[in-house]
């Protein structure tokens, strides 16, 4: 009899305790079933340009592919980082996704906040995006020379995210065979 007046109380105990797990954990750091597997094929447009791009180009390289959007807020935050990396010629091979955006609205955000990629995929219909497990933008995977996704990054990348995580997965991609 006693036992049914305490059942109330020790669900919301235990739901209280759920929500004070999920509340301290960092949504950044959601684990990708991709990662370890070979990333998934795309045949796209590149941005401003009449051509295509699929995996097949960056065969042989170890290649990071940030998906972005000039609608995107996070994606203004980091982008100065990568024009500064891509000018120094520390961040060699970034690749965009540009995902669900106008050509017309990419192109000028690209020509006004300065254009650090070596190209811009056009995911206009956000497909190829859903095939890499993106939920929101920006994200950044790091691609081994054989296209497997090693890493990826979720939301902007600052100077720390690139300092110790993205910039030692490079380094030790570089110096695989």
């Amino acid at each position: 009899m006693k036992l049914k007046f305490f059942l109330p109380l020790i669900g919301f105990i235990v739901l209280a305790g759920f929500l004070f797990v999920g509340l301290r954990l960092d949504p950044r750091e959601v684990p990708s079933p991709l990662i370890g597997k070979p990333a998934p094929a795309f045949d796209l447009p590149v941005l401003g340009a009449n051509q295509r791009a699929n995996l097949a180009t960056f065969q042989g390289k170890v290649w990071v592919l940030n998906v972005w959007a000039s609608w995107c807020v996070s994606c203004r935050d980091e982008h100065p980082l990568f024009v500064e990396l891509s000018k120094r010629g520390e961040l060699k091979n970034l690749v965009g996704l540009n995902y669900k955006d106008r050509d017309v609205a990419a192109q000028k955000w690209l020509t006004d906040l300065g254009n650090p990629y070596q190209l811009s995929i056009v995911d206009a219909d956000g497909r190829v995006g859903i095939d890499y497990g993106v939920y929101g933008v920006p994200e950044t995977f790091v691609i081994d020379k054989r296209g497997v996704i090693r890493y990826k990054h979720i939301g902007a990348v600052t100077r720390k995210a690139w300092d110790e995580k993205i910039k030692p997965v490079l380094a030790a991609l570089d110096n695989q065979s």
